[in-house]
């Protein structure tokens, strides 16, 4: 099924248009008219080659949310029609520990990305949601219960959402928790929507004061400039729970001494340089932990989903056409997004 799409054939060249031969859906096959798809940093890390491994050519593209258009003969939870979104990962090995606790994200084998193909760099190469369709086996495929209208903003939970989600579910975020998440961008951001939601005190960490009334408006309790040291101090060991969605090299330190006894920072950025090597004695004598969380398994994507929609919950965007990414990759570097770029594939189909 050739398929219209946007791809990048090595570190430094643009986006191009390329076409990709889609599978015809076997049994179990949901196959989707992708009406929007994200823009996330992780697809402009594995484009330009910033994390190893990148399999050229790439196609990026993990939050993807569109119509059904044809399912197999064995699928039972979607129809043509329905509408449908697939994330991260598009098949795991579905038979070791973690995948038989819905998981997948921490199969044993490597899961594989919904782009730039399996984690260990086996088998083919996988072509993502910069393009207008796709065919993905029925258990990676989620349902969507937003409002139609909602649907542009609905892509980005496919990732920002579900990397927040899960460790503050994880955690035991709710009620009676004081919790901090450090970085107001297209993670943090949800962040804060979804630790409001869940009832916490939520206490933004920023280093932009401009950034403080924004805050506020995504449900945020209090808003803290990092770079205020007297700020800071003043909320020494008073939190049970710091989600830091920074994807740059940066002092852990300065968030440990924030936590409770027991409390635990948990990191969804990565880093092109490792961060500074945290003090032993800032977790030893409180008995804290540094912890990290990736993504979601496709069972707590789907609750994500679900709670969303129930709550009203969903990302803020700035939608562009497909010919723009260039453009958006630029301002994506100087984090000129509020939070999330949204592609709206009718540009591409267009072409």
């Amino acid at each position: 099924m050739p398929t219209k799409a946007y791809a990048v054939r090595s570190a430094t060249a643009p986006f191009a248009p390329f076409s990709i031969e889609r599978r015809a859906p076997g049994p179990k096959d949901v196959a989707i008219d992708i009406l929007f798809c994200g823009v996330c940093h992780s697809d402009l890390h594995t484009a330009r080659s910033e994390w190893p491994g990148t399999r050229y050519p790439c196609v990026p593209g993990h939050e993807i949310v569109g119509r059904v258009t044809a399912v197999g003969a064995e699928v039972t939870s979607f129809k043509a029609g329905d509408l449908a979104a697939v994330g991260c990962m598009v098949d795991s090995c579905r038979r070791c520990l973690s995948c038989d606790d819905g998981l997948e994200q921490y199969c044993e084998h490597g899961f594989v990305a919904t782009y730039n193909g399996a984690l260990d760099g086996s088998g083919e190469n996988t072509y993502g949601g910069y393009s207008t369709a796709i065919v993905v086996d029925e258990h990676f495929v989620l349902a969507i219960r937003h409002e139609e209208a909602q649907l542009a903003a609905v892509a980005p939970l496919l990732c920002a959402g579900i990397t927040t989600w899960s460790p503050l579910k994880h955690w035991g975020v709710g009620p009676g928790k004081k919790v901090g998440v450090v970085g107001i961008g297209g993670l943090g951001h949800m962040g804060v929507k979804l630790a409001h939601a869940l009832g916490a005190h939520v206490v933004a960490f920023t280093t932009s004061p401009s950034k403080r009334e924004a805050a506020l408006a995504l449900g945020a309790d209090e808003v803290v400039v990092s770079k205020d040291a007297e700020a800071m101090a003043a909320r020494a060991g008073s939190l049970d729970f710091i989600l830091d969605t920074v994807a740059v090299s940066h002092d852990l330190d300065a968030y440990v001494t924030l936590l409770k006894r027991d409390g635990v920072l948990t990191l969804v950025g990565v880093p092109e340089t490792p961060h500074p090597s945290p003090s032993a004695g800032g977790l030893i004598f409180k008995r804290r932990q540094i912890a990290g969380s990736l993504i979601g398994g496709i069972k707590e994507t789907q609750e994500m989903l679900d709670f969303c929609a129930e709550k009203g919950i969903v990302a803020d965007i700035e939608t562009i056409a497909m010919q723009e990414i260039e453009t958006a990759y630029a301002r994506m570097v100087k984090s000129d997004v509020k939070y999330r770029f949204v592609i709206d594939m009718a540009s591409l189909k267009a072409a």
